[in-house]
């Protein structure tokens, strides 16, 4: 893809699976390839031949660059749609990078924890 952005997030993450669908980013980035980190396509592959581990947060390929984790949750909130409240409230929480840096911890604590509620498995 030469354009528009890939975000490769845990499918089964229900926090993870909202929160791409939620960003609206076509208006802003173009096309928007979503990417479930348990499949075999060929980007989580490389990502993980890179000991990228994806259960520690998704990843967005922007503009030939990989943005992982808070950061990548920074980039969105900076490229995302702002017209809903929902929107409006991410994108001023995670587009300041030391909040996002701050707070990226305890979301993927409560996303861990989640997911061995709902007793799924970490990505393999």
């Amino acid at each position: 893809m030469t354009q528009g952005i890939q975000i490769v997030y845990d499918g089964d993450c229900p926090f993870c699976s909202q929160y791409v669908t939620m960003t609206r980013l076509r208006q802003a980035v173009g096309p928007v390839e979503l990417i479930d980190a348990r499949s075999e396509h060929p980007l989580v592959q490389e990502v993980k031949a890179l000991n990228v581990d994806l259960n520690e947060g998704m990843l967005a390929r922007y503009g030939g660059r990989d943005y992982f984790g808070a950061d990548c949750m920074n980039l969105l909130a900076l490229l995302s749609n702002r017209e809903t409240v929902g929107g409006r409230a991410i994108s001023w929480v995670f587009s300041n990078e030391k909040i996002a840096r701050a707070l990226y911890p305890l979301l993927r604590t409560g996303r861990n924890a989640t997911l061995r509620l709902m007793g799924r498995a970490k990505i393999t």
